[in-house]
């Protein structure tokens, strides 16, 4: 063998082990789970990736508290309720869209305007509680409640009534799932849970190799003290859901029960039997409106409006008698 062809043989063995050893080095993945408290509940977070993504996923809850939080004064939502002069972002812009859409779909029962009356049921806060709730009262508040009372131009929001209030929690948890999930795919993750209280944003499989699986609670309107049972259990792999219930949040007005979901058409809370309502859709954030939508309207219209949105399904859980019985959109097809 002449000399430059044992140079040559040398240089591709050289190649080969830089190659090998390359390859040796590629950073593996491996399943994180993150957790913690935000915007008064419970996150947890788990997905496949090659370093741990905690500080990219606390700061986008950040920028999330920022823009959306009710409890942070220099929040934008803060300012746009203060009525202090101030410019809207993507996130507040993109929560807007939603709301306006859900709220004519839903022909006003989703409406993101509801905050007076949120806060004078003392599901707010308890500060902001009216003692004695009287029908003068409620009308008074209805006066300036009402998305037709608003509008977003030019990234500043405008009021025909600077009482007007917005609060955008039926899709806070919702659109922050969407958020950290974003966070994720940007780092490369295809393989994740992103769970905010209950709602969810799913992907790909868990670390054994199988869907994901998300419960569905068993409502019980005497639950305290009791473990919570699941009503179901289903196996998925790509899945952004919501639900929105009425046996955790309320209390006792002398003998008259008083639920967290306010119909903003007629002022006050709910009274009918719908329990829990799970919507599956497009977006966590959608499907986290049009869940707080149904709780609104009751069995029977929210099954009409999941099949006039078109891009959802829903299972509802109704308290009959002594017992819980369930109704399904004829899309929904999940399974246990």
């Amino acid at each position: 063998m002449d000399k430059r062809k044992t140079i040559t043989a040398l240089l591709g063995v050289v190649v080969c082990a830089i190659l090998i050893w390359g390859l040796d080095e590629a950073p593996k993945s491996s399943y994180y789970h993150n957790q913690g408290k935000v915007f008064g509940t419970y996150y947890n977070i788990r997905y496949e990736a090659t370093a741990d993504l905690e500080d990219s996923i606390k700061a986008a809850f950040t920028e999330f508290d920022n823009s959306l939080s009710l409890f942070n004064p220099h929040s934008i939502l803060s300012a746009v309720n203060a009525n202090r002069d101030t410019l809207t972002n993507t996130a507040f812009e993109t929560m807007w869209a939603e709301a306006e859409r859900v709220y004519t779909l839903s022909n006003g029962a989703f409406d993101i305007t509801v905050a007076p009356l949120v806060k004078a049921f003392g599901f707010g806060r308890k500060s902001d509680q009216i003692a004695s709730i009287s029908t003068q009262t409620i009308d008074s508040l209805r006066e300036f409640v009402g998305f037709n009372k608003v509008q977003l131009l030019d990234h500043h929001v405008l009021k025909s009534d600077p009482r007007v209030q917005i609060d955008g929690g039926a899709v806070a948890k919702g659109q922050a799932c969407d958020m950290i999930a974003s966070v994720l795919r940007a780092n490369g993750c295809d393989n994740y849970l992103v769970d905010i209280g209950g709602e969810v944003v799913a992907h790909g499989i868990n670390a054994k190799g199988e869907p994901w699986r998300i419960g569905i609670t068993k409502p019980n309107l005497n639950n305290e003290g009791v473990q919570e049972e699941l009503q179901e259990i289903l196996a998925v792999s790509d899945i952004c859901m919501a639900t929105s219930g009425n046996y955790r949040n309320f209390y006792y007005d002398g003998s008259v029960r008083r639920s967290h979901t306010i119909d903003p058409r007629t002022g006050y809370p709910v009274q009918h039997s719908l329990l829990s309502a799970t919507v599956v859709s497009s977006s966590c954030m959608r499907a986290d409106a049009l869940a707080t939508a149904c709780m609104v309207l009751g069995a029977e219209e929210a099954l009409d409006l999941i099949q006039r949105a078109g891009d959802a399904a829903c299972y509802l859980i109704v308290a009959q008698s002594d017992s819980l019985t369930t109704l399904t959109s004829p899309n929904w097809t999940l399974t246990n």
